[in-house]
């Protein structure tokens, strides 16, 4: 990416940096790929829920993913079509399943037969029925990290299929529901490809217990999961959504008139994303020298929670890098830090710093910890 200087120069840091050239060509790109086998994609408003970002993604026809009622209420807000919004999460409180129920949305993706009986209590009491359909565990390794890792059966996320004969036992008596299909989603940040040809076999064989027990299904929704290139950001800026829609018109049987969805986040808005920051202080160590700088976890948590990888580079100065740091930020904690031993030119007092492929779980996740102003976002 070319770093506007001037802008950056006259705008008050930290700050997130939105690419919208970016942001658009990748949207198209993931539009081009999916329609050429009818594919429906919802973006997955939990990646970022920065108004002028989710306005484009409206825009390009995509619908929303959400993972709570205020996520429904915002996507509704900001126009995506309720038609289009499908609600998923593994405790959906009353409030948000009425929040749901009052915009008619797409579909609820339920978790459990517990929370299948109180959407239908409330339902009922509404005088309405509910499309439903339900998240199936499928105890497929996304072989990511364990705490963005969700389709195994120690994760809380889903239904077990050992569960399924019980559950569809007792769907029947559950008459303000109306079961449309059945929802996947196996983790995030997958760079292994192979994954989802497993989980297409996977999502065959639990389609055939369906066909068997004489149950149609509208829809199957696989998730999403795609990832990004951390390492790379600039060579390899739009994941390869190619490949990974061919995977599944190659290996997903499915029935006649049957709808493919998806949810992506990640690999719609990470990339066009980064986090500007301005060096504060070097302070020399005694194994490494410190880059300190104005932005900390409580813009971009990602490294202190997963211990992820960002791209950081010295935008000031663009000389070889030859020197290392450890960037790290301003919060009274030891894991505020988001690199070590990261090779920049001599780094000093005033420089600017750009933390690479923030678009997704940067914004979204900040915090006001240590009473910290919330930051802006500037667009170009």
């Amino acid at each position: 990416m070319n770093f506007p200087l001037d802008i950056i120069q006259n705008t008050p840091t930290p700050f997130y940096l939105y690419d919208l050239k970016l942001l658009h060509n990748t949207l198209d790109a993931c539009i081009t790929e999916s329609n050429k086998y009818g594919y429906h994609v919802h973006y997955a408003l939990k990646a970022n829920t920065n108004n002028e970002i989710l306005q484009i993604i409206k825009e390009k026809g995509f619908g929303a993913d959400c993972v709570s009622g205020n996520e429904v209420k915002k996507a509704i807000e900001i126009g995506f079509n309720p038609e289009d919004v499908a609600f998923a999460g593994v405790g959906k409180s009353d409030a948000e399943i009425n929040i749901a129920l009052d915009y008619n949305i797409f579909s609820f993706n339920c978790e459990s037969l517990p929370e299948l009986e109180v959407i239908n209590e409330i339902a009922k009491g509404r005088g309405q029925v509910a499309d439903v359909a339900l998240r199936i565990n499928p105890n497929v390794n996304a072989k990511t990290h364990h705490y963005i890792t969700t389709g195994l059966e120690e994760n809380k996320f889903g239904i077990n299929m050992w569960e399924m004969d019980d559950l569809l036992e007792r769907l029947p008596h559950l008459t303000n529901l109306n079961l449309i299909g059945i929802h996947f989603h196996i983790g995030s940040q997958i760079t292994d490809l192979s994954v989802f040809r497993g989980l297409c076999i996977r999502v065959n064989e639990i389609q055939d217990y369906f066909v068997k027990k004489h149950v149609q299904l509208k829809h199957i929704n696989v998730g999403g999961g795609l990832g990004v290139d951390y390492e790379n950001p600039d060579t390899n800026a739009i994941s390869d959504f190619a490949t990974f829609f061919k995977i599944f018109h190659d290996h997903l049987k499915l029935l006649p008139n049957q709808q493919v969805h998806f949810e992506l986040g990640r690999c719609l808005v990470a990339q066009s994303g980064s986090l500007i920051t301005k060096v504060l202080y070097v302070k020399n160590g005694v194994k490494t020298n410190f880059a300190i700088v104005d932005a900390g976890m409580t813009e971009l948590i990602r490294p202190a929670l997963y211990q992820s990888y960002h791209h950081i580079e010295n935008i000031s100065n663009t000389s070889e890098a030859n020197e290392k740091y450890d960037v790290v930020g301003p919060i009274c904690e030891s894991s505020d830090c988001f690199g070590k031993a990261v090779k920049m030119p001599h780094t000093k007092r005033g420089d600017y710093v750009a933390i690479r492929t923030t678009g997704a779980y940067g914004e979204v996740m900040s915090s006001a910890y240590n009473l910290r102003d919330r930051v802006k976002a500037v667009y170009v």
